[in-house]
């Protein structure tokens, strides 16, 4: 199940559950970042019991947290006692970016009129830590950073419909953006984290919900180009 890259960063503000949490909750959130940075392949099945063995946990908290993402979509149960993350499709691609590209530059123009000198610094902090893996070649370290960035300039305006629905289609999408990070590495990789942090400081709501229309847009051009290397499935 487990990426061979691994990578020591603490991204998101998920990234470590809390010490407190239920077991099943702590377990929910670390299938969730497997799943977010390259622990699961699309399509390739693992079983509940190495899951619960690798975890050292016991089989009623991993199927309540199995449950919980096959109801995000993030995992599909197979009739053997195995989950997968669904392969991705042109069909599904599309509607994953349809609705990203609906939401998150909606959450984005919200959260510019919130940003502050403090968290535009962390927005700057986040995004070098983008760009120092880009040149690592650290796949992993790319995507935890990547998705830190969105999630951290979501949250400045926290939404309590779109957000969670946002955290959905990350959860759809990573793993597939993981496979095109590994097949192509990190080198031809490029944002529009810098334009977001400048439209920020200028105070242009406007330009901050252009630029991550065109992130994300680039994003879904790289998992089409993928596909289109591969069978489409």
């Amino acid at each position: 199940m487990m990426a061979s890259d691994k990578s020591t960063s603490k991204a998101d503000g998920s990234a470590q559950p809390r010490a407190g949490l239920p077991t099943h909750e702590i377990i929910y959130q670390k299938l969730k970042q497997g799943i977010l940075f390259g622990d699961f392949q699309p399509g390739k099945p693992v079983t509940l019991q190495g899951i619960a063995d690798e975890m050292n946990a016991s089989l009623t908290p991993i199927r309540e947290s199995v449950r919980r993402l096959i109801a995000e979509r993030a995992l599909e149960f197979h009739d053997n006692r195995r989950i997968s993350v669904p392969p991705m499709n042109y069909e599904r691609l599309e509607e994953i970016y349809t609705a990203r590209l609906a939401l998150e530059p909606e959450l984005a123009f919200r959260a510019a009129s919130h940003a502050e000198p403090k968290s535009i610094s962390k927005l700057e902090e986040i995004d070098a830590g983008v760009d120092q893996a880009i040149l690592d070649g650290d796949t992993q370290a790319y995507l935890k950073h990547n998705f830190e960035f969105h999630r951290t300039l979501y949250t400045l305006k926290p939404s309590q419909i779109l957000l969670p629905i946002v955290d959905s289609l990350w959860l759809q999408f990573a793993p597939s953006l993981r496979v095109v990070c590994a097949r192509y590495g990190t080198s031809g990789l490029s944002d529009e984290h810098k334009t977001v942090v400048a439209a920020l400081k200028a105070g242009d709501a406007e330009a901050v919900r252009t630029a991550i229309y065109d992130d994300i847009s680039q994003g879904k051009r790289l998992i089409e180009e993928e596909m289109g290397g591969s069978d489409g499935s």
